[in-house]
């Protein structure tokens, strides 16, 4: 092999060990420390008192200490081969052609790496813009197939083991940091929230009570339109363990018609007021069309976390609660509320994911 085939093959290695770099250094991906620890906690039997996740096999005849297993001839036409490849490769990302961007793997990592540049850099102008005190963190891609949900310990029907009622839990069984925000009832309709969490892209799912939406459902429309899932959360609000069947059936089967008919889509998870079920809520929200429960890990205020586990910390797949409110019932607006919690997330690391690409 002559000295300048061996340049142009070391050219190409450093080419597309460059774009593998670029695109896990713009965030590809993150990995937890390690599993949660979970205090146990079932089905409440009172009323509340408070608000509401290869090593690269080496070409055919590249040299490892060792001599090659292809004829000098062979190996230095791949080698041109492939610096060919890159040349055109580099040429396209230079004349800004995504299509010869996205050709290989290289290129389809360089295509993705600049994507979600140009995502994170809208993003830290909104950041300034909402006076957040730093840019969020962005999500890895949503896993091509969802992670099975299981009943947390603890939270579990004495009886229904075989009855394959939907999930009750509060953490996404993932190893990347992400964590997931919900927003619950309705009852403040702030059009700030909206601009904010648009120009963000901060992702979270609604869970509505009708009886606090009826007078602006089109508020929510405009929050369907940006992308976010309108979920169950009962007509009123009651304490579900209660009430009797037939009034549990109302308040669960009714919102899900009430949803479908507004909004176009029946939504497949619901979250009992206060956390509260039993096996009658259960096997109705089944058979009104639910295949999940989830609670949270932990609820967020304009000021202050409370949380549900000992430790107080946020783990990988948390899903975090918090309420439409406002200054009427808060120390601030729902603007301040996502400041203060997504300081929280991204000072430890953590991105918001969409709870729906999981669940």
């Amino acid at each position: 092999m002559t000295k300048g085939t061996r340049k142009n093959g070391r050219r190409t290695r450093v080419v597309l060990a460059a774009l593998l770099v670029a695109a896990i250094g713009s965030g590809c991906g993150t990995e937890s420390s390690g599993p949660a620890a979970h205090a146990p906690a079932g089905p409440s039997a009172a009323p509340p008192t408070a608000a509401d996740p290869s090593a690269a096999k080496p070409a055919a005849g590249q040299e490892q200490g060792g001599a090659a297993a292809v004829a000098p001839s062979a190996r230095a036409r791949g080698e041109a081969k492939a610096q060919g490849q890159a040349q055109g490769q580099a040429k396209g990302q230079v004349k800004g052609r995504p299509e010869q961007q996205q050709a290989g793997p290289g290129g389809a990592l360089a295509a993705y790496a600049e994507k979600l540049r140009q995502v994170q850099a809208a993003r830290a102008v909104a950041a300034r813009k909402w006076k957040l005190a730093g840019t969020p963190l962005a999500a890895p891609p949503p896993p091509a197939v969802k992670p099975v949900i299981t009943n947390r310990k603890g939270f579990e029907i004495d009886g229904a083991e075989d009855e394959d009622l939907p999930p009750v839990f509060t953490t996404v069984p993932v190893k990347d940091k992400v964590v997931f925000l919900t927003i619950d009832d309705g009852s403040e309709k702030d059009p700030e929230l909206l601009r904010m969490m648009s120009e963000l892209k901060i992702p979270y799912s609604a869970f509505l009570s009708d009886y606090v939406i009826s007078d602006n459902y089109g508020y929510f429309q405009q929050m369907q339109k940006r992308g976010v899932s309108l979920n169950n959360h009962t007509l009123h609000h009651p304490y579900l363990p209660g009430l009797s069947y037939e009034e549990q059936k109302h308040e669960i089967c009714d919102q899900q018609d009430k949803i479908e008919k507004r909004y176009g889509k029946r939504p497949t998870l619901f979250r009992p007021p206060y956390g509260n079920y039993n096996g009658d809520t259960l096997r109705i929200a089944k058979e009104c069309g639910i295949k999940a429960v989830p609670l949270w890990s932990a609820e967020a205020f304009t000021d202050h976390m409370d949380w549900r586990e000992w430790d107080r910390d946020l783990h990988p797949g948390d899903i975090i609660l918090t309420h439409f409110r406002g200054r009427g019932e808060w120390k601030g607006s729902m603007p301040d509320m996502i400041r203060y919690v997504m300081k929280l997330i991204t000072d430890k690391g953590y991105a918001v994911a969409r709870l729906e690409d999981y669940v």
